[in-house]
């Protein structure tokens, strides 16, 4: 069954998916599922592993089940100094 999921963006992220954020109708189960599908369609290079994830702006790991309607945001990692 296909789900409505609300995917936002940031720094990378944001620049190759040329937007904020997106309305996306997946099959996928997981956040996991969901960045490898999203991953293809927007040419991400970033491996998963680095990367962080959160719904309805709680993080998560990467095996959280999502549902239709749910925020998915995923963070790119980052660097300081």
């Amino acid at each position: 069954m296909s789900k409505l999921i609300e995917v936002s963006y940031f720094a990378v992220f944001r620049e190759k998916a040329g937007r904020d954020s997106e309305t996306f109708k997946t099959k996928s189960e997981t956040v996991l599922d969901l960045f490898n599908e999203i991953k293809k369609t927007h040419g991400f290079d970033e491996p998963q592993g680095h990367c962080k994830v959160a719904i309805n702006n709680d993080l998560v790991q990467w095996d959280a089940k999502i549902e239709d309607g749910d925020k998915v945001l995923f963070f790119p990692p980052v660097s300081g100094g």
